[in-house]
Protein backbone atom coordinates (compact mmCIF):
# COMPACT_ATOMS: atom_id res chain seq x y z
CA UNK A 1 0.00 0.00 0.00
CA UNK A 2 0.97 3.22 -0.89
CA UNK A 3 1.24 5.70 1.96
CA UNK A 4 2.15 9.50 1.66
CA UNK A 5 3.75 10.78 5.58
CA UNK A 6 4.02 14.58 5.14
CA UNK A 7 4.51 14.44 9.31
CA UNK A 8 6.58 13.02 11.95
CA UNK A 9 6.13 10.02 9.84
CA UNK A 10 8.46 11.00 7.19
CA UNK A 11 10.69 10.19 9.64
CA UNK A 12 11.86 6.99 9.48
CA UNK A 13 13.02 5.88 13.06
CA UNK A 14 9.74 7.17 13.87
CA UNK A 15 7.73 5.34 11.44
CA UNK A 16 10.38 2.24 11.45
CA UNK A 17 9.06 2.03 15.76
CA UNK A 18 5.31 2.18 14.62
CA UNK A 19 5.19 -0.55 11.96
CA UNK A 20 8.64 -1.84 11.45
CA UNK A 21 10.74 -1.87 7.85
CA UNK A 22 8.87 -0.11 5.19
CA UNK A 23 10.43 0.75 1.44
CA UNK A 24 10.38 4.54 0.42
CA UNK A 25 9.04 4.95 -2.73
CA UNK A 26 10.33 8.60 -3.01
CA UNK A 27 9.25 12.30 -2.35
CA UNK A 28 6.26 13.52 -3.57
CA UNK A 29 4.24 16.95 -4.07
CA UNK A 30 0.59 16.87 -3.31
CA UNK A 31 -0.50 19.98 -5.38
CA UNK A 32 -3.05 22.80 -4.15
CA UNK A 33 -2.50 21.92 -0.23
CA UNK A 34 -0.48 23.27 2.74
CA UNK A 35 1.39 21.86 5.82
CA UNK A 36 -0.42 23.34 8.95
CA UNK A 37 0.52 22.43 12.55
CA UNK A 38 -2.91 22.52 13.92
CA UNK A 39 -4.07 18.59 14.29
CA UNK A 40 -5.56 18.34 18.02
CA UNK A 41 -3.58 15.34 19.50
CA UNK A 42 -4.69 13.65 23.07
CA UNK A 43 -1.56 14.96 24.45
CA UNK A 44 -2.73 18.92 24.50
CA UNK A 45 -0.94 19.76 21.17
CA UNK A 46 -0.35 20.15 17.52
CA UNK A 47 0.02 17.60 15.55
CA UNK A 48 0.20 18.23 11.43
CA UNK A 49 -2.37 18.27 9.27
CA UNK A 50 -2.76 18.95 5.28
CA UNK A 51 -5.52 21.39 4.10
CA UNK A 52 -6.73 22.57 1.05
CA UNK A 53 -5.31 25.72 -0.43
CA UNK A 54 -6.73 28.55 -2.43
CA UNK A 55 -3.48 29.95 -3.50
CA UNK A 56 -1.65 29.24 -6.97
CA UNK A 57 1.31 27.29 -6.59
CA UNK A 58 0.76 26.01 -2.93
CA UNK A 59 2.13 22.44 -2.20
CA UNK A 60 2.99 19.83 0.37
CA UNK A 61 6.23 17.95 0.38
CA UNK A 62 6.40 14.57 1.81
CA UNK A 63 7.74 10.35 1.62
CA UNK A 64 5.30 8.10 -0.10
CA UNK A 65 6.45 4.50 1.16
CA UNK A 66 5.50 0.86 0.17
CA UNK A 67 3.87 -0.42 3.52
CA UNK A 68 2.79 -3.57 3.85
CA UNK A 69 -1.09 -3.79 3.99
CA UNK A 70 -0.73 -5.98 7.09
CA UNK A 71 0.83 -2.41 9.21
CA UNK A 72 -2.01 -0.34 7.89
CA UNK A 73 -4.41 -1.39 11.19
CA UNK A 74 -1.43 -0.75 13.15
CA UNK A 75 -1.08 2.98 11.79
CA UNK A 76 -4.15 3.41 11.45
CA UNK A 77 -4.11 2.61 15.91
CA UNK A 78 -1.20 5.08 15.71
CA UNK A 79 -2.82 8.04 13.54
CA UNK A 80 -5.93 7.44 15.76
CA UNK A 81 -8.13 6.47 12.71
CA UNK A 82 -11.97 7.81 13.94
CA UNK A 83 -10.48 9.89 16.71
CA UNK A 84 -8.65 12.61 15.33
CA UNK A 85 -7.51 11.47 11.59
CA UNK A 86 -9.56 10.07 9.33
CA UNK A 87 -7.85 8.32 5.60
CA UNK A 88 -8.48 10.00 2.56
CA UNK A 89 -6.84 8.82 -0.69
CA UNK A 90 -5.23 11.42 -2.96
CA UNK A 91 -2.93 12.20 -5.61
CA UNK A 92 0.86 12.90 -5.19
CA UNK A 93 3.25 13.48 -8.11
CA UNK A 94 6.72 11.73 -7.56
CA UNK A 95 9.96 13.62 -8.45
CA UNK A 96 10.30 12.23 -12.02
CA UNK A 97 6.38 13.43 -12.99
CA UNK A 98 4.37 10.64 -12.25
CA UNK A 99 1.32 10.71 -10.31
CA UNK A 100 0.47 7.88 -8.56
CA UNK A 101 -2.52 7.47 -5.73
CA UNK A 102 -1.91 7.22 -2.21
CA UNK A 103 -3.64 7.01 0.74
CA UNK A 104 -2.92 9.58 3.66
CA UNK A 105 -4.56 10.96 6.92
CA UNK A 106 -6.19 14.10 7.47
CA UNK A 107 -7.27 15.37 10.35
CA UNK A 108 -10.99 15.98 11.71
CA UNK A 109 -9.92 17.84 14.82
CA UNK A 110 -8.28 20.88 14.60
CA UNK A 111 -7.19 23.72 16.47
CA UNK A 112 -5.06 26.55 15.59
CA UNK A 113 -3.94 27.54 19.10
CA UNK A 114 -2.06 24.30 19.60
CA UNK A 115 1.54 24.06 19.08
CA UNK A 116 3.27 21.17 18.36
CA UNK A 117 6.26 20.17 21.16
CA UNK A 118 9.50 20.45 20.12
CA UNK A 119 10.25 16.48 20.26
CA UNK A 120 7.40 16.10 17.58
CA UNK A 121 8.86 19.15 15.19
CA UNK A 122 12.21 17.30 15.39
CA UNK A 123 10.59 14.56 13.83
CA UNK A 124 8.73 16.61 11.14
CA UNK A 125 12.30 18.22 10.32
CA UNK A 126 14.51 14.85 10.78
CA UNK A 127 12.54 13.16 8.26
CA UNK A 128 12.19 16.67 5.76
CA UNK A 129 16.09 16.51 5.99
CA UNK A 130 16.79 12.79 5.24
CA UNK A 131 14.34 12.66 2.49
CA UNK A 132 16.40 15.56 0.96
CA UNK A 133 13.45 18.05 0.72
CA UNK A 134 13.94 21.62 -0.32
CA UNK A 135 16.27 23.95 2.11
CA UNK A 136 13.14 26.63 1.33
CA UNK A 137 10.42 24.01 2.65
CA UNK A 138 12.38 23.01 5.62
CA UNK A 139 13.01 26.72 6.77
CA UNK A 140 9.09 26.75 6.62
CA UNK A 141 8.66 23.74 9.14
CA UNK A 142 11.90 25.67 10.92
CA UNK A 143 10.03 28.43 11.56
CA UNK A 144 6.97 26.62 13.16
CA UNK A 145 6.48 27.90 17.05
CA UNK A 146 6.75 24.76 19.47
CA UNK A 147 6.83 24.22 22.82
CA UNK A 148 8.08 22.17 25.73
CA UNK A 149 6.64 18.75 26.52
CA UNK A 150 5.42 19.57 30.21
CA UNK A 151 6.10 15.34 29.71
CA UNK A 152 9.57 15.01 30.42
CA UNK A 153 9.58 11.31 30.15
CA UNK A 154 7.82 11.30 26.61
CA UNK A 155 10.17 14.16 25.64
CA UNK A 156 13.12 11.49 26.48
CA UNK A 157 11.51 8.53 24.82
CA UNK A 158 10.58 10.30 21.71
CA UNK A 159 13.94 11.63 21.19
CA UNK A 160 15.99 8.21 22.25
CA UNK A 161 14.82 7.04 18.99
CA UNK A 162 17.75 9.26 17.57
CA UNK A 163 20.64 8.05 19.33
Amino acid sequence: MLYFAYGSNMSAPRLGERVGITSVVGVATLANHVLQFHKQSDDGSAKCNIAYATERDVFVLGVVFDLPESEKPALDRFEGVGQGYEVRTVTVTLVGGQDIKVFTYWATKIDPRLKPYHWYKHHVLHGARTAGLSDRYIARIEAVESIEDPNADRHRRQMNMYR
